[in-house]
């Protein structure tokens, strides 16, 4: 509920339901995803997060607000997860069909840690991370920079010789497309393509593609939507 460009952006209204509600929805139709699980804060404000999992039956961990690397490990930690597969909640476009994807590359090659989004080819919004257990802990242990402990994951990535990384790219570049809610823009963005798509979360990130090529003007909704710099927090 903290976030500073878009307060409360979870919790939004999309299409009928919460931008949480349609990526924990979305989530939950990947055939190889595992339990989901919500890491939010102790702080009151996300009560409502709280009350949101509760209506959508999905396990909530609280953690640290400004350390998520914590959080993650101790979320982690309490289900006792061999793996983790790290989606973030701004995310109601996030693909199953890709999801599914980059965990079976994970299960193939059995690196340390495998993202969509190192070699960035798929728009902004469908990042799939996973991680084992083991990697996740040391990312624990040892990250220091705040930046580091705020992302989660740059300890893993900024140190290749230590971990081994799988980078899974797409065969098409389509990552000038921004399909993440960050802002007021992104979310009147992302509001319009599920009114055009019948407000039902059950589309496939291609229907979305095709919409855009059909009707151009919505990418300028958010085209001009920045992403801070990494080390910003």
């Amino acid at each position: 509920m903290g976030s500073t460009r878009l307060p409360g952006k979870v919790m939004k209204d999309l299409g009928g339901d919460t931008v949480l509600a349609r990526v924990v929805h979305r989530v939950r139709r990947a055939k190889l995803s595992g339990e989901v699980i919500i890491a939010t804060t102790t702080k009151p404000a996300d009560d409502l997060i709280v009350k949101e999992c509760e209506r959508l039956s999905v396990t909530c961990f609280r953690g640290d607000e400004t350390d998520v690397l914590d959080r993650y490990y101790r979320a982690a930690e309490a289900a006792g997860a061999d793996a983790i597969v790290r989606i973030t909640s701004d995310c109601p476009f996030i693909e199953p069909e890709i999801t599914d994807n980059v965990i079976r590359a994970f299960l193939e090659q059995r690196p340390h840690y495998a993202s969509n989004a190192l070699q960035r080819t798929y728009p902004r919004g469908l990042d799939t991370e996973i991680m084992t257990f083991e990697t996740l802990a040391r990312a624990w242990r040892e990250a220091r920079k705040p930046y580091q402990r705020t992302h989660v994951t740059p300890y893993i990535y900024e140190n290749p010789e230590q971990f081994t990384i799988l980078s899974k790219i797409g065969d098409v570049d389509y990552s000038h497309h921004r399909w993440t809610v960050d802002t007021p823009e992104d979310l009147e963005f992302v509001r319009t393509v599920y009114q055009r798509l019948g407000n039902d979360d059950r589309f496939y990130w291609r229907d979305a593609l095709t919409l855009l090529e059909h009707e151009p003007a919505l990418v300028e909704l958010n085209r001009h939507v920045t992403m801070r710099p990494l080390q910003d927090g």
